[in-house]
Protein backbone atom coordinates (compact mmCIF):
# COMPACT_ATOMS: atom_id res chain seq x y z
CA UNK A 1 0.00 0.00 0.00
CA UNK A 2 2.79 2.41 0.92
CA UNK A 3 4.58 1.62 -2.34
CA UNK A 4 1.42 2.22 -4.34
CA UNK A 5 0.84 5.49 -2.54
CA UNK A 6 4.38 6.68 -3.31
CA UNK A 7 3.97 5.64 -6.94
CA UNK A 8 0.70 7.51 -7.20
CA UNK A 9 2.32 10.65 -5.83
CA UNK A 10 5.25 10.26 -8.22
CA UNK A 11 3.03 10.16 -11.31
CA UNK A 12 0.57 12.82 -10.11
CA UNK A 13 0.30 15.54 -12.79
CA UNK A 14 1.78 18.91 -11.98
CA UNK A 15 -0.68 21.73 -11.41
CA UNK A 16 -0.14 25.37 -12.36
CA UNK A 17 -1.91 28.56 -11.42
CA UNK A 18 -4.26 30.04 -14.03
CA UNK A 19 -5.96 33.44 -14.21
CA UNK A 20 -9.40 33.31 -15.78
CA UNK A 21 -12.11 35.72 -16.86
CA UNK A 22 -15.72 34.99 -17.74
CA UNK A 23 -19.40 35.88 -17.32
CA UNK A 24 -21.88 34.46 -14.87
CA UNK A 25 -25.52 33.62 -15.67
CA UNK A 26 -26.56 37.26 -15.29
CA UNK A 27 -23.88 38.42 -17.74
CA UNK A 28 -21.66 40.02 -15.10
CA UNK A 29 -17.93 39.87 -15.82
CA UNK A 30 -16.05 37.98 -13.10
CA UNK A 31 -12.39 37.06 -12.68
CA UNK A 32 -10.46 34.64 -10.55
CA UNK A 33 -7.62 32.17 -10.16
CA UNK A 34 -7.59 28.39 -10.27
CA UNK A 35 -4.91 25.74 -9.88
CA UNK A 36 -5.23 22.98 -12.47
CA UNK A 37 -3.25 20.67 -14.73
CA UNK A 38 -4.20 22.61 -17.88
CA UNK A 39 -6.35 25.41 -19.30
CA UNK A 40 -8.97 22.93 -20.59
CA UNK A 41 -9.46 21.64 -17.05
CA UNK A 42 -10.06 25.24 -15.92
CA UNK A 43 -12.63 25.79 -18.67
CA UNK A 44 -14.44 22.52 -17.94
CA UNK A 45 -14.56 23.25 -14.19
CA UNK A 46 -15.91 26.75 -14.73
CA UNK A 47 -18.53 25.54 -17.24
CA UNK A 48 -19.87 23.12 -14.64
CA UNK A 49 -20.26 26.13 -12.35
CA UNK A 50 -22.33 27.94 -14.98
CA UNK A 51 -19.62 30.39 -15.97
CA UNK A 52 -19.04 31.35 -19.62
CA UNK A 53 -15.26 31.47 -19.92
CA UNK A 54 -13.81 34.23 -22.11
CA UNK A 55 -10.13 34.07 -21.16
CA UNK A 56 -7.77 31.63 -19.46
CA UNK A 57 -4.10 32.44 -18.98
CA UNK A 58 -1.39 30.54 -17.16
CA UNK A 59 0.24 32.67 -14.49
CA UNK A 60 3.88 32.99 -15.47
CA UNK A 61 6.61 32.80 -12.86
CA UNK A 62 9.26 34.97 -14.48
CA UNK A 63 12.91 34.00 -14.37
CA UNK A 64 15.60 35.81 -12.45
CA UNK A 65 16.01 36.88 -8.87
CA UNK A 66 17.94 35.50 -5.94
CA UNK A 67 16.54 34.07 -2.74
CA UNK A 68 18.15 35.60 0.33
CA UNK A 69 17.83 34.98 4.05
CA UNK A 70 15.45 37.92 4.38
CA UNK A 71 13.12 36.39 1.77
CA UNK A 72 12.96 33.12 3.70
CA UNK A 73 12.46 34.93 7.02
CA UNK A 74 9.63 37.04 5.58
CA UNK A 75 7.93 33.99 4.03
CA UNK A 76 8.23 32.07 7.32
CA UNK A 77 6.66 34.96 9.22
CA UNK A 78 3.83 35.23 6.67
CA UNK A 79 3.21 31.47 6.73
CA UNK A 80 3.14 31.42 10.55
CA UNK A 81 0.72 34.36 10.67
CA UNK A 82 -1.63 32.84 8.09
CA UNK A 83 -1.65 29.43 9.76
CA UNK A 84 -2.33 31.01 13.18
CA UNK A 85 -5.28 32.80 11.51
CA UNK A 86 -6.68 29.49 10.28
CA UNK A 87 -5.73 29.81 6.60
CA UNK A 88 -5.28 26.32 5.04
CA UNK A 89 -1.68 25.44 4.19
CA UNK A 90 -2.11 25.24 0.40
CA UNK A 91 -4.04 28.49 0.32
CA UNK A 92 -1.32 30.12 2.41
CA UNK A 93 1.23 29.05 -0.21
CA UNK A 94 -0.98 30.47 -2.98
CA UNK A 95 -1.06 33.81 -1.16
CA UNK A 96 2.71 33.69 -0.68
CA UNK A 97 3.33 32.91 -4.35
CA UNK A 98 1.05 35.69 -5.53
CA UNK A 99 2.39 38.25 -3.05
CA UNK A 100 6.08 37.55 -3.54
CA UNK A 101 8.00 40.18 -5.46
CA UNK A 102 10.88 37.77 -6.04
CA UNK A 103 10.39 35.49 -9.09
CA UNK A 104 12.89 32.93 -7.77
CA UNK A 105 11.04 32.70 -4.45
CA UNK A 106 7.72 32.33 -6.28
CA UNK A 107 9.10 29.38 -8.25
CA UNK A 108 10.46 27.79 -5.09
CA UNK A 109 7.15 28.16 -3.22
CA UNK A 110 5.28 26.77 -6.21
CA UNK A 111 7.47 23.65 -6.22
CA UNK A 112 7.00 23.16 -2.47
CA UNK A 113 3.25 23.65 -2.78
CA UNK A 114 3.04 21.04 -5.54
CA UNK A 115 5.01 18.56 -3.40
CA UNK A 116 2.70 19.10 -0.42
CA UNK A 117 -0.40 18.80 -2.60
CA UNK A 118 0.78 15.47 -4.01
CA UNK A 119 1.22 13.95 -0.55
CA UNK A 120 4.59 15.05 0.83
CA UNK A 121 4.79 16.49 4.32
CA UNK A 122 5.83 20.11 4.61
CA UNK A 123 9.16 19.16 6.17
CA UNK A 124 9.86 16.70 3.32
CA UNK A 125 9.05 19.40 0.76
CA UNK A 126 11.39 21.86 2.50
CA UNK A 127 14.13 19.22 2.74
CA UNK A 128 14.34 19.06 -1.08
CA UNK A 129 15.77 22.61 -1.03
CA UNK A 130 18.67 22.50 1.46
CA UNK A 131 20.22 25.73 0.18
CA UNK A 132 17.21 27.77 1.32
CA UNK A 133 15.99 25.54 4.18
CA UNK A 134 18.79 24.12 6.31
CA UNK A 135 18.64 21.11 8.61
CA UNK A 136 17.57 23.25 11.57
CA UNK A 137 14.60 24.64 9.62
CA UNK A 138 13.52 21.20 8.39
CA UNK A 139 13.91 19.59 11.83
CA UNK A 140 11.80 22.24 13.54
CA UNK A 141 9.06 22.00 10.90
CA UNK A 142 9.05 18.21 11.27
CA UNK A 143 8.79 18.55 15.07
CA UNK A 144 5.88 20.97 14.64
CA UNK A 145 4.07 18.59 12.30
CA UNK A 146 4.51 15.63 14.65
CA UNK A 147 3.35 17.57 17.73
CA UNK A 148 0.51 19.36 15.93
CA UNK A 149 1.93 22.81 16.73
CA UNK A 150 3.26 23.75 13.29
CA UNK A 151 1.97 27.34 13.54
CA UNK A 152 3.82 27.89 16.85
CA UNK A 153 7.02 26.35 15.51
CA UNK A 154 6.88 28.48 12.37
CA UNK A 155 6.44 31.54 14.56
CA UNK A 156 9.52 30.53 16.58
CA UNK A 157 11.45 29.94 13.37
CA UNK A 158 10.48 33.35 12.01
CA UNK A 159 11.59 35.06 15.23
CA UNK A 160 14.83 33.08 15.22
CA UNK A 161 15.64 34.00 11.62
CA UNK A 162 14.79 37.67 12.17
CA UNK A 163 17.13 37.87 15.17
CA UNK A 164 19.95 36.05 13.36
CA UNK A 165 19.61 38.35 10.34
CA UNK A 166 19.61 41.39 12.62
CA UNK A 167 22.80 40.37 14.40
CA UNK A 168 24.55 39.55 11.11
CA UNK A 169 23.48 42.94 9.77
CA UNK A 170 25.01 44.69 12.78
CA UNK A 171 28.34 42.91 12.27
CA UNK A 172 28.34 43.82 8.58
CA UNK A 173 27.47 47.44 9.30
CA UNK A 174 30.34 47.64 11.80
CA UNK A 175 32.82 46.38 9.20
CA UNK A 176 31.35 48.12 6.14
CA UNK A 177 32.27 51.68 7.11
CA UNK A 178 36.02 51.16 7.59
CA UNK A 179 36.19 48.86 4.55
CA UNK A 180 34.43 51.47 2.39
CA UNK A 181 36.79 54.22 3.63
CA UNK A 182 39.86 52.10 2.85
CA UNK A 183 38.57 51.38 -0.67
CA UNK A 184 37.82 55.05 -1.31
CA UNK A 185 41.22 56.05 0.05
CA UNK A 186 42.91 53.51 -2.24
CA UNK A 187 41.04 54.93 -5.26
CA UNK A 188 41.97 58.51 -4.35
CA UNK A 189 45.63 57.59 -3.89
CA UNK A 190 45.65 55.71 -7.21
CA UNK A 191 44.19 58.72 -9.05
CA UNK A 192 46.76 61.00 -7.45
CA UNK A 193 49.65 58.67 -8.31
CA UNK A 194 48.56 58.11 -11.92
CA UNK A 195 47.29 61.55 -12.95
CA UNK A 196 47.86 64.35 -10.42
CA UNK A 197 51.46 63.82 -9.33
CA UNK A 198 52.80 63.44 -12.94
CA UNK A 199 51.41 66.93 -13.64
CA UNK A 200 53.22 68.31 -10.60
CA UNK A 201 56.39 66.57 -11.82
CA UNK A 202 56.19 68.42 -15.14
CA UNK A 203 55.81 71.71 -13.30
CA UNK A 204 58.72 70.99 -10.96
CA UNK A 205 61.03 70.07 -13.86
CA UNK A 206 61.04 73.76 -14.88
CA UNK A 207 62.18 74.95 -11.44
CA UNK A 208 65.82 74.03 -12.02
CA UNK A 209 66.34 73.38 -8.29
CA UNK A 210 66.72 70.37 -6.04
CA UNK A 211 63.43 68.99 -4.76
CA UNK A 212 62.83 68.10 -1.10
CA UNK A 213 63.27 64.47 -0.05
CA UNK A 214 59.56 63.74 0.58
CA UNK A 215 58.67 65.11 -2.85
CA UNK A 216 61.29 62.94 -4.56
CA UNK A 217 59.95 59.86 -2.76
CA UNK A 218 56.38 60.58 -3.83
CA UNK A 219 57.42 61.26 -7.44
CA UNK A 220 59.38 58.00 -7.47
CA UNK A 221 56.31 56.11 -6.23
CA UNK A 222 54.20 57.81 -8.89
CA UNK A 223 56.64 56.85 -11.66
CA UNK A 224 56.49 53.23 -10.48
CA UNK A 225 52.66 53.35 -10.46
CA UNK A 226 52.48 54.83 -13.95
CA UNK A 227 54.89 52.27 -15.42
CA UNK A 228 53.64 49.13 -13.62
CA UNK A 229 50.01 49.89 -12.69
CA UNK A 230 48.73 46.90 -14.66
CA UNK A 231 51.16 44.59 -12.85
CA UNK A 232 50.06 45.92 -9.46
CA UNK A 233 46.40 45.59 -10.41
CA UNK A 234 46.95 42.02 -11.60
CA UNK A 235 48.77 41.10 -8.37
CA UNK A 236 45.96 42.57 -6.23
CA UNK A 237 43.20 40.82 -8.21
CA UNK A 238 45.11 37.51 -8.22
CA UNK A 239 45.81 37.77 -4.49
CA UNK A 240 42.16 38.47 -3.63
CA UNK A 241 40.96 35.72 -5.97
CA UNK A 242 43.51 33.27 -4.59
CA UNK A 243 42.55 34.02 -0.98
CA UNK A 244 38.83 33.58 -1.72
CA UNK A 245 39.42 30.37 -3.70
CA UNK A 246 41.69 28.89 -1.02
CA UNK A 247 39.31 29.85 1.77
CA UNK A 248 36.33 28.22 0.08
CA UNK A 249 38.19 25.01 -0.82
CA UNK A 250 40.34 24.46 2.27
CA UNK A 251 38.66 23.69 5.62
CA UNK A 252 42.00 24.12 7.41
CA UNK A 253 42.31 27.66 6.03
CA UNK A 254 38.74 28.42 7.13
CA UNK A 255 39.51 27.25 10.65
CA UNK A 256 42.73 29.31 10.72
CA UNK A 257 40.92 32.45 9.49
CA UNK A 258 38.09 32.02 12.00
CA UNK A 259 40.61 31.58 14.83
CA UNK A 260 42.47 34.70 13.68
CA UNK A 261 39.25 36.75 13.54
CA UNK A 262 38.41 35.82 17.14
CA UNK A 263 41.87 37.03 18.25
CA UNK A 264 41.63 40.44 16.56
CA UNK A 265 41.38 43.39 18.95
CA UNK A 266 37.87 44.91 19.29
CA UNK A 267 36.47 43.19 16.18
CA UNK A 268 37.27 39.72 17.54
CA UNK A 269 35.31 40.45 20.71
CA UNK A 270 32.26 41.53 18.69
CA UNK A 271 32.43 38.43 16.48
CA UNK A 272 32.76 36.18 19.55
CA UNK A 273 29.71 37.74 21.20
CA UNK A 274 27.69 37.47 17.99
CA UNK A 275 28.71 33.82 17.61
CA UNK A 276 27.71 32.97 21.17
CA UNK A 277 24.39 34.77 20.64
CA UNK A 278 23.66 32.73 17.50
CA UNK A 279 24.75 29.50 19.20
CA UNK A 280 22.54 29.96 22.25
CA UNK A 281 19.61 31.31 20.21
CA UNK A 282 19.69 28.25 17.93
CA UNK A 283 19.91 25.75 20.78
CA UNK A 284 17.15 27.55 22.69
CA UNK A 285 14.83 27.46 19.68
CA UNK A 286 15.40 23.77 18.96
CA UNK A 287 15.25 22.64 22.60
CA UNK A 288 12.00 24.56 23.14
CA UNK A 289 10.56 22.79 20.08
CA UNK A 290 11.12 19.42 21.78
CA UNK A 291 14.12 18.36 19.70
CA UNK A 292 16.40 16.08 21.80
CA UNK A 293 19.59 17.80 22.97
CA UNK A 294 22.03 15.53 21.11
CA UNK A 295 20.05 15.87 17.89
CA UNK A 296 19.69 19.63 18.34
CA UNK A 297 23.46 20.03 18.61
CA UNK A 298 23.74 18.71 15.02
CA UNK A 299 22.35 22.01 13.74
CA UNK A 300 23.73 24.36 16.40
CA UNK A 301 27.38 24.26 15.36
CA UNK A 302 26.72 25.13 11.73
CA UNK A 303 24.38 27.95 12.73
CA UNK A 304 27.10 29.59 14.83
CA UNK A 305 28.95 30.64 11.67
CA UNK A 306 32.45 30.05 13.05
CA UNK A 307 34.53 26.89 12.60
CA UNK A 308 36.00 27.17 16.10
CA UNK A 309 32.51 26.79 17.54
CA UNK A 310 31.60 24.10 15.00
CA UNK A 311 34.49 21.99 16.31
CA UNK A 312 33.60 22.78 19.91
CA UNK A 313 29.97 21.80 19.30
CA UNK A 314 31.03 18.41 17.94
CA UNK A 315 33.06 17.82 21.10
CA UNK A 316 30.12 18.93 23.27
CA UNK A 317 27.75 16.64 21.36
CA UNK A 318 30.12 13.69 21.81
CA UNK A 319 30.36 14.26 25.57
CA UNK A 320 26.60 14.79 26.00
CA UNK A 321 25.85 11.60 24.04
CA UNK A 322 28.02 9.62 26.49
CA UNK A 323 26.20 10.95 29.55
CA UNK A 324 27.90 14.24 30.45
CA UNK A 325 25.79 17.25 31.28
CA UNK A 326 25.68 20.15 28.83
CA UNK A 327 27.28 22.41 31.45
CA UNK A 328 30.33 20.16 31.89
CA UNK A 329 30.69 19.65 28.13
CA UNK A 330 30.56 23.40 27.46
CA UNK A 331 33.07 24.05 30.23
CA UNK A 332 35.46 21.49 28.72
CA UNK A 333 35.16 23.14 25.28
CA UNK A 334 36.70 26.36 26.68
CA UNK A 335 35.16 28.66 24.10
CA UNK A 336 32.23 30.00 26.14
CA UNK A 337 32.37 32.80 28.72
CA UNK A 338 31.88 31.65 32.31
CA UNK A 339 28.59 33.56 32.51
CA UNK A 340 27.15 31.42 29.70
CA UNK A 341 28.24 28.20 31.39
CA UNK A 342 26.74 29.32 34.71
CA UNK A 343 23.41 30.26 33.08
CA UNK A 344 23.27 26.88 31.33
CA UNK A 345 23.98 25.18 34.66
CA UNK A 346 21.09 27.01 36.30
CA UNK A 347 18.86 26.13 33.34
CA UNK A 348 19.69 22.45 33.60
CA UNK A 349 19.11 22.36 37.36
CA UNK A 350 15.78 24.22 37.14
CA UNK A 351 14.51 22.41 34.03
CA UNK A 352 14.31 25.70 32.11
CA UNK A 353 17.26 25.31 29.77
CA UNK A 354 15.50 26.80 26.74
CA UNK A 355 14.48 29.89 28.72
CA UNK A 356 17.99 30.41 30.12
CA UNK A 357 19.58 29.99 26.68
CA UNK A 358 17.12 32.54 25.30
CA UNK A 359 18.11 35.02 28.02
CA UNK A 360 21.79 34.45 27.27
CA UNK A 361 21.11 35.11 23.57
CA UNK A 362 19.21 38.32 24.44
CA UNK A 363 22.10 39.48 26.64
CA UNK A 364 24.78 38.89 24.02
CA UNK A 365 22.69 40.42 21.25
CA UNK A 366 22.47 43.57 23.35
CA UNK A 367 26.22 43.34 23.97
CA UNK A 368 26.77 43.23 20.21
CA UNK A 369 24.58 46.32 19.78
CA UNK A 370 26.60 48.24 22.37
CA UNK A 371 29.94 47.01 21.01
CA UNK A 372 29.04 47.99 17.43
CA UNK A 373 28.00 51.46 18.58
CA UNK A 374 31.26 51.81 20.52
CA UNK A 375 33.29 50.56 17.56
CA UNK A 376 31.71 53.14 15.26
CA UNK A 377 32.62 55.94 17.68
CA UNK A 378 36.16 54.58 18.00
CA UNK A 379 36.72 54.14 14.27
CA UNK A 380 35.63 57.60 13.17
CA UNK A 381 38.61 59.50 14.66
CA UNK A 382 41.01 56.70 13.68
CA UNK A 383 39.81 56.83 10.08
CA UNK A 384 40.15 60.62 10.02
CA UNK A 385 43.73 60.32 11.29
CA UNK A 386 44.46 57.63 8.66
CA UNK A 387 43.08 59.71 5.78
CA UNK A 388 44.78 62.87 7.03
CA UNK A 389 48.14 61.13 7.37
CA UNK A 390 48.13 59.31 4.02
CA UNK A 391 46.38 61.70 1.67
CA UNK A 392 47.44 64.83 3.56
CA UNK A 393 51.04 63.60 3.51
CA UNK A 394 50.95 63.22 -0.28
CA UNK A 395 49.50 66.72 -0.72
CA UNK A 396 52.08 68.31 1.61
CA UNK A 397 54.94 66.48 -0.14
CA UNK A 398 53.85 67.88 -3.51
CA UNK A 399 53.47 71.43 -2.20
CA UNK A 400 56.84 71.56 -0.37
CA UNK A 401 58.73 72.73 -3.52
CA UNK A 402 56.17 75.51 -4.02
CA UNK A 403 56.54 76.63 -0.40
CA UNK A 404 60.35 76.55 -0.83
CA UNK A 405 60.14 78.59 -4.01
CA UNK A 406 57.90 81.14 -2.30
CA UNK A 407 60.37 81.49 0.55
CA UNK A 408 63.25 82.11 -1.89
CA UNK A 409 61.24 84.76 -3.75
Amino acid sequence: MATASRAARAIAPKEDLYNWEGKDKSGKVIRGEMRATGDKVVQATLRRQGILVTKVKKQALSRGGRIGERDIALFTRQLATMMKSGVPLLQAFDIGIKGSGNPALSRLLNEIRNDVETGSSLSQAFAKHPVQFDRLFVNLVAAGEQAGILDNLLDRLATYKEKIIAIKGKIKSALFYPAAVVVVAALVISVMMLFVIPEFKNVFSSFGADLPGPTLIVIGMSDFFVEYWYVLLGIIVAAIGGIIFTYRRSPSVQVAVDRLILKLPVVGDIVRKATVARWTRTLSTMFAAGVPLVEALDSVGGASGNHVYVTATREIQSEVSTGSSLTVAMQNARVFPSMVVQMVSIGEESGQLDSMLGKVADFFEQEVDDAVAGLSQLLEPLIMVFLGTVIGGLVVAMYLPIFKLGAVV
